[in-house]
């Protein structure tokens, strides 16, 4: 890891106290261009955790609250009729930006929830007819609440397919947790954060990431697991060629943490159940409780 994504990286864990593996996987994500949604229950630290990513980037950030009475308007932005001028003029909405949080997003509509697909797919939306392009870079990064809880719509499976990780911090281990109840208030540090990279250097990371050296074994590999959910029957429907994709990217941006200019199995291992967790679902009579699908998979499929 190059210095100045190890001080970023050392910041973000001196705000998300005990969380590195977790801090590691959504600097991953974004490395390799994805979306992250980070699901847990609220006051674990979700939306901390988002603010502390954007401001260590350097990058621009901007913070959506979805709520039941959200409009896609609220989101993209619409062209608003000015008397003085006799014409509509565009006022943009908060999606532009670099890095968005989609605070609670499944306490939105579906209706509100499908205005950022688009974004989310292109990097661009479409508004009165007219595609307007996104900064670059675009991240959006979705926080939500568990499904049971009230006053939630589940996100459909073509949204949760368009995000390259799920990932849930928990709740902290005891010294993390000391360490936060005696240490300053996260909301003080946040303000006081420092960038440690820019928008133009994070890109060429993130191009960095791509030129990651994955051999045909390694390939090979890849694809039996993907192959695999493709043909069980234990799964409604297996992993698609975009989620082939996440796993290949997040394997190299992985790799690229690691200070390797390769990709080994045990990098496609590690960021499996981000990837998959989230698009694997059980067929119709098969136990929900069964044990994490990832691992299971991990232990099915021989290592090259």
């Amino acid at each position: 890891m190059n210095a100045e994504l190890q001080q970023a990286t050392d910041q973000i864990n001196r705000i998300v106290l005990g969380k590195p593996h977790q801090i590691g996987l959504c600097l991953a994500c974004l490395l390799a261009r994805g979306h992250l949604l980070i699901e847990d229950a609220p006051g674990v630290g979700k939306t901390t955790l988002a603010h502390a990513l954007a401001a260590t980037l350097g990058l621009q950030f901007h913070r959506i609250q979805f709520t039941s009475d959200l409009l896609p308007a609220d989101i993209v932005g619409a062209a608003i009729y000015d008397r003085a001028s006799g014409q509509f003029t565009f006022h943009p909405g908060p999606v532009f930006a670099q890095v968005i949080l989609a605070d609670e997003i499944n306490r939105a509509s579906p209706k509100s929830q499908s205005a950022l697909l688009e974004a989310m797919e292109e990097g661009q939306v479409t508004v009165e007819g007219e595609t307007r392009e996104l900064p670059k870079p675009f991240f959006v990064i979705a926080t939500q609440n568990p499904i049971e809880q009230a006053g939630v719509f589940p996100l459909p499976e073509s949204q949760l397919d368009r995000f390259l990780m799920r990932i849930r911090l928990g709740y902290p281990d005891h010294d993390a947790e000391r360490a936060l109840l005696k240490g300053e208030n996260r909301r003080d540090l946040l303000n006081n954060l420092q960038a440690m990279l820019n928008p133009e250097s994070f890109m060429a990371m993130q191009q960095a990431v791509r030129r990651v050296h994955v051999a045909d074994a390694l390939l090979d590999y890849l694809q039996s697991l993907i192959d695999t959910t493709r043909r069980d029957a234990r799964f409604a429907s297996g992993l698609s060629p975009r989620a082939g994709l996440a796993l290949l990217h997040a394997a190299q941006a992985w790799a690229y943490l690691s200070g390797r200019d390769f990709v080994q199995p045990e990098d496609v291992q590690t960021v499996l159940p981000a990837v998959v967790g989230h698009r694997l679902h059980p067929a119709s009579g098969v136990d929900a409780g069964e044990p994490d699908w990832a691992a299971r998979l991990l232990l099915e499929i021989a290592i090259p």
